[in-house]
């Protein structure tokens, strides 16, 4: 009976040993794994958490915690760091946005934050006049398009004046209105408000501006004439003489840049009336020419005074000629008449005179280069004028 009671006691006391080691195998073991995790602090696109974990990579970590990451994301520290107490693992996905510099555009993965940080990250330099669109401060998200524009100069010609202006590709109005040039009504520029602005292009200004002159011109008399019996034959004599009028004109004046392209006549108003100058144009015969001989040629009596003189002749329209005598008589009017010039010093305007080879006529006009004894003889034809050519002739005074 001992013995069966000390057997029971022994397999009693080797259940309790076994028990108490398998509980203390499972304590130690929990103590033992809890004990080898870490405390660590992870930043998830910008969302902190902390956690325990027995990772043993960062990769591991990311891993665990259901992370889709890939190559262009920003990983801190490396995917392969290994895990350590109260260590901060960071991550942030790359965004995909679309970069145009120019002409050239491209796709981007970019854990920047702001336009700034993705032009410093793509090593973009930007000159003073460049323009980023959208702004440098602004925030990047997916698919945010980045455009960047170079800037140029342009030559602008403002009214005659050179100016150099930097700009980006732009309409010409935009690239007016963000230089502050400001158009008149009437202004032009070319080329047209509407075209585009590339490098090496110019833009010319043309100023326009529309005036009013108004100015006073004179005008012209008539000459009138009028038959007199009481004159003789190929005699003029002005009865009045004519005297120019005034008119006030308004123009309506364009100019571009300064300078008058276009004069329009708008109003006419008569300030002062022209005068006619009336001549009288002697129709008697006078007989006594005839008596002296029996052509117009003919010489006249001996008692004259006569002396000879060198001759010239003369048309009406010669270079220089106005066709009006120094006494006023109109040899374009009157081409049949019989007029010479002289020298007044020598021969008064007026005197009746006898030449040889042109017959009886009226010493009636002046010539700059008559001097002395030297006469010019009126023919109506110019081809009669050159065949006298000059020559020296007897000239007799016959009054």
């Amino acid at each position: 009976m001992k013995s069966l009671f000390s057997n029971s006691s022994r397999k009693r006391n080797w259940l309790i040993a076994i028990t108490s080691f398998i509980a203390f195998s499972i304590i130690y073991g929990f103590i033992l794994f809890e004990t080898s995790k870490h405390s660590i602090t992870v930043i998830l696109d910008g969302e902190e958490q902390t956690l325990s974990t027995r990772a043993a990579s960062v990769e591991e970590i990311l891993q665990d915690l259901d992370v889709a990451f890939n190559e262009k994301d920003y990983v801190y520290p490396a995917l392969d760091s290994k895990v350590t107490n109260h260590m901060q693992v960071i991550w942030e996905p790359a965004k995909q946005v679309q970069l145009t510099v120019g002409e050239e555009i491209i796709s981007v993965w970019t854990t920047a934050d702001t336009v700034e940080e993705l032009l410093r990250e793509q090593d973009i330099t930007l000159a003073e006049n460049d323009q980023v669109t959208p702004k440098l401060s602004e925030q990047l998200a997916k698919d945010t398009k980045v455009q960047i524009q170079k800037a140029f100069a342009v030559k602008v010609n403002d009214g005659g004046e050179e100016k150099e202006v930097w700009s980006v590709s732009t309409t010409v109005a935009d690239f007016l209105k963000q230089q502050g040039f400001t158009l008149g009504e009437l202004d032009r520029v070319e080329p047209g408000l509407d075209k585009l602005i590339s490098q090496n292009d110019g833009i010319q200004i043309i100023r326009v501006e529309k005036v009013t002159d108004v100015v006073e011109e004179s005008t012209d008399y008539a000459v009138v004439t009028q038959k007199d019996s009481s004159l003789e034959k190929g005699v003029e004599k002005v009865v009045q003489s004519g005297k120019s009028g005034k008119v006030k004109k308004e123009y309506e004046v364009i100019k571009e840049n300064g300078k008058e392209v276009d004069r329009k006549l708008v109003t006419e108003e008569v300030v002062e009336k022209a005068e006619d100058k009336i001549v009288a144009v002697g129709t008697k015969v006078v007989t006594a020419q005839v008596s002296r001989g029996t052509t117009s040629s003919s010489a006249p009596s001996s008692s004259a005074r006569e002396f000879y003189v060198s001759a010239t002749a003369y048309t009406a329209f010669c270079n220089g000629c106005s066709g009006v005598t120094a006494t006023g008589i109109d040899l374009r009017a009157n081409p049949n008449s019989k007029v010479i010039a002289v020298d007044p010093s020598v021969i008064p305007l007026g005197t009746k005179v006898w030449v040889e080879g042109y017959g009886y006529a009226v010493a009636a006009d002046t010539g700059s280069a008559i001097k002395g004894n030297k006469i010019d003889l009126f023919f109506s034809s110019k081809s009669d004028a050159l065949a006298f050519g000059r020559k020296n002739v007897l000239i007799k005074i016959l009054d």
